[in-house]
C-alpha cells in the first residue's frame, strides 16, 4: 500500500514538474519572440471590474516601445518614458508630473510592464486553453497563471493569455485579493514600424502653460 501511495504521488509531481516546464517554455518563447522586434505598438482595452462594489469599467488605449522608452495614452493622460525620466502629461489639470521613475506600485500590472512582468517574481503553471473568432480566423489562446512568490502582494494570481501561432500576449487578466479583476486586451499588435523620432521626446515648449509637478 505504501508503494502503491508512493507511485502515485510521484505519477502526480512529475505531472505538476511537466506542466510547470510546458509554460515555462511558453513564456520563454513569448520573450524571445517580444524581444527580437526593434518596436512594438499596440492598441488595448483596459477593464476594471469588482462585482461587489459594482464597478465596471472599460477604457482603450495605446502602447508604443523602442528599448527603453515607452509612450502610451488612456483617458486622454500622455506618459512617456524617455529611459531617463517619467512626464505624465494631463490636459484636464494642465499639469505635468515629472520623475525619475515610474511611481505606480510595482506589483500592478499597467500596459508599459505588460511585455515582461511575468519573467520575474512568479510561480506558473499551465491553465486552460480557449479558441476564439470564427471559421477560418480561429486561433488557440493558450492562459498560464502565475501567482506571486511574494505572499503580501495585494495580487491573488494572473492569467496570462498567449497566441501559440505567433506566441505573442493576447491578454492579461489580473486577479487582485480584494477581488478587483483588471483586464488588459491587445486588439491590435504591430511591430517594426518607422517612428518618428521625437515620439519619446518631451517637448517642453508645447506645455509652457502647464504646472510642472516634479516629484524627484
Amino acid at each position: 500500500m505504501k508503494k502503491l501511495l508512493l507511485l502515485i504521488f510521484g505519477f502526480c509531481a512529475l505531472g505538476y514538474t511537466q506542466d510547470n516546464l510546458d509554460a515555462e517554455l511558453l513564456l520563454n518563447k513569448v520573450s524571445e519572440n517580444i524581444k527580437s522586434y526593434e518596436n512594438i505598438y499596440i492598441n488595448y482595452a483596459y477593464t476594471l471590474q469588482n462585482l461587489e462594489e459594482d464597478i465596471s469599467q472599460t477604457n482603450n488605449g495605446s502602447f508604443v516601445t523602442e528599448n527603453d522608452n515607452w509612450r502610451f495614452e488612456m483617458l486622454g493622460v500622455t506618459r512617456i518614458f524617455d529611459g531617463d525620466k517619467l512626464y505624465s502629461i494631463s490636459p484636464d489639470d494642465e499639469e505635468v508630473t515629472i520623475s525619475s521613475q515610474d511611481p505606480e506600485d510595482e506589483t500592478t500590472i499597467t500596459p508599459n510592464k505588460m511585455l515582461y512582468f511575468y519573467e520575474d517574481g512568479y510561480y506558473f503553471e499551465m491553465d486552460e486553453s480557449r479558441l476564439i473568432g470564427n471559421g477560418q480566423f480561429r486561433k488557440k489562446i493558450q492562459y498560464v497563471k502565475l501567482v506571486p512568490k511574494d505572499s503580501e502582494a495585494e495580487i491573488k494570481y494572473i492569467l496570462l493569455g498567449i497566441d501559440t501561432e505567433f506566441n505573442q500576449i493576447f491578454e492579461v487578466i489580473e486577479t487582485g485579493k480584494n477581488e478587483t479583476v483588471t483586464t488588459i486586451s491587445i486588439v491590435d499588435f504591430e511591430f517594426n514600424l518607422p517612428l518618428d523620432a521625437n515620439l519619446f521626446v518631451f517637448d517642453k515648449e508645447k506645455y509652457k502653460d502647464y504646472y510642472m509637478n516634479i516629484l524627484d
